[in-house]
């Protein structure tokens, strides 16, 4: 994977970002093809365990995740226009953070079970149920080809706390680097 090109990911507060994302036709699958496994590469890097399309400028629904503990073979996954299609009533409450808004992290709550239903890049169809980690990095990403960000799933204390201390180290950044 070293000799794929990185793909740059956007930062909060990117237009595309809060887009709601086209959902991939038969038009895109060779787009699709190609921008898989570099948004794999660059997910891989950050290092996260999840990646939306939109995240790397592409307004498509498409997520590439691989929540694989530590240690573990890669075991990434690619999914094509995914949606949830079951919720379970049941809540859980995860630590997130976001590879648009690097350094911050909330804890959020979510249904902590999903149904998800979505299509691999052949065109296969697929549907599985997931907990944990995997079930929060699912919804977190989805929500992301929505135009929805984890911010957006806390209260707004906590949400603007976060967000006013992230845009004051990317000005930090960006002074240093000149």
């Amino acid at each position: 994977m070293t000799d794929i090109l990185l793909l740059p990911v956007l930062l909060h507060p990117a237009p595309i970002l809060r887009a709601k994302a086209r959902p991939v036709a038969e038009g895109d699958a060779d787009r699709v093809r190609e921008l898989a496994p570099r948004m794999l590469a660059t997910m891989y890097k950050a290092p996260g365990i999840g990646l939306a399309a939109p995240q790397v400028g592409e307004g498509l629904r498409l997520i590439v995740l691989d929540v694989q503990h530590e240690g573990s073979p890669p075991s990434p996954m690619v999914l094509v226009n995914p949606e949830i299609v079951a919720a379970s009533e049941e809540r859980a409450i995860r630590e997130e953070g976001c590879l648009s808004i690097p350094g911050q992290y909330a804890d959020v709550e979510r249904p902590a079970r999903v149904k998800v239903r979505w299509r691999e890049l052949d065109g296969t169809r697929r549907e599985m149920e997931a907990d944990d980690l995997l079930a929060t990095c699912l919804q977190h990403e989805i929500d992301h080809l929505d135009g929805v960000m984890f911010t957006d799933r806390i209260s707004p204390l906590k949400r603007n706390m976060l967000l006013k201390r992230f845009l004051k180290e990317q000005k930090l950044k960006s002074r240093e680097a000149m």
